[in-house]
């Protein structure tokens, strides 16, 4: 985020998340967002002037240097060489076949999300993509990932746990707007989260969509970063 500070104003307003930063100098102004006393997701300042803010997808991953090298073979780029960081674990950054960029974390004393698919906290992720066949192709192999679903939705599955979904970018949208990773955050009423949002600042990009899952709608934050906010989320195991 180009001002940490006012995200953190912004997300604890909307979410009731609250915001903790690292003043060591190793940590280059990251912190960590918590609800409930729960880290629920990080925050660090934008590292580079060409790079726009986003909420970034991380995966799991047991060896980072393995899945480094399952990313090549698969026609991926290594955006982001593994790094140690500090003794919380080990990250690298990627772009999938069609420039998608994403996050693998090997934990070691940070092991992710304490709290998930409650209001307030991460519920989903979601690949926005104009090429799910290279999609369908490409996190299998680095991941490991099976798919179910039909032409217009596709859950990922790791172990027979569904653990996020991916669709097609509707043709009607501009050509401009990229593929992507989105972050959704679970919400008690999402019609009265939006408003709140757009009182702080922020802006609805796309209408309420009623689907199997939950009332949604996406929104872009008051420093450009998009999201979704979703309310009457199923439990999914």
């Amino acid at each position: 985020m180009p001002d940490t500070d006012a995200a953190a104003r912004f997300y604890d307003a909307l979410l009731g998340w609250r915001a903790g930063f690292d003043a060591s100098p190793e940590a280059q102004g990251y912190g960590q967002f918590h609800l409930d006393g729960k880290v629920v997701a990080g925050i660090s300042p934008t590292m580079s002037p060409d790079s726009p803010p986003h909420w970034t997808t991380y995966v799991a991953t047991d060896d980072i240097d393995a899945t480094t090298e399952k990313v090549r073979e698969a026609g991926g780029t290594v955006e982001v060489p593994p790094m140690q960081v500090l003794n919380a674990g080990k990250l690298a950054g990627y772009t999938d076949l069609e420039g998608v960029f994403f996050m693998a974390w090997q934990a070691l004393d940070h092991k992710g999300a304490e709290l998930v698919n409650e209001p307030g906290a991460w519920a989903w992720n979601e690949l926005n993509t104009r090429d799910p066949a290279a999609a369908q192709t490409f996190y299998p192999k680095v991941f490991g990932w099976e798919t179910s679903g039909d032409a217009y939705y596709t859950e990922w599955k790791s172990g027979g746990n569904t653990i996020g979904g991916m669709m097609p970018i509707p043709p009607d949208l501009p050509p401009d707007v990229p593929p992507h990773w989105l972050v959704y955050f679970a919400v008690d009423d999402v019609d009265a989260s939006l408003k709140l949002a757009k009182d702080l600042g922020a802006e609805q990009t796309g209408p309420f969509v009623d689907s199997p899952a939950g009332r949604l709608v996406t929104v872009r934050d008051p420093q450009g970063s998009a999201f979704a906010l979703i309310s009457g989320l199923q439990e999914r195991r």
